[in-house]
């Protein structure tokens, strides 16, 4: 019981890694990062780090997967968000 939880948990986790890719969409769409706090996802992406290295040491896939997938996609966003603000887009 508790191996399909953890495959059911996992794979929830994966589409909670996945849901920034929204947002991301949103900020290509609008041009523009100006309403997503970047210090929120750093918080986030913090906890993602830990919990990567506490299923590591734990050796424990449904924490690392998830969580790793949600890292990288923070960084996405991230990188989104600071190419939007770099400075002020101009339609041609």
């Amino acid at each position: 019981m508790s191996d399909s939880l953890a495959v059911i948990a996992a794979a929830w986790g994966v589409l909670m890694a996945i849901s920034p890719l929204l947002q991301i969409r949103r900020m290509v769409e609008r041009r523009s990062s100006a309403d997503l706090s970047i210090s929120y996802l750093a918080v986030l992406m913090v906890g993602f780090t830990l919990w990567i290295a506490y299923g590591i040491s734990i050796a424990n896939a449904a924490l690392i997967i998830p969580n790793s997938v949600a890292f990288l996609v923070g960084v996405a966003t991230v990188l989104v968000a600071f190419h939007y603000r770099s400075g002020p887009v101009t339609d041609p």
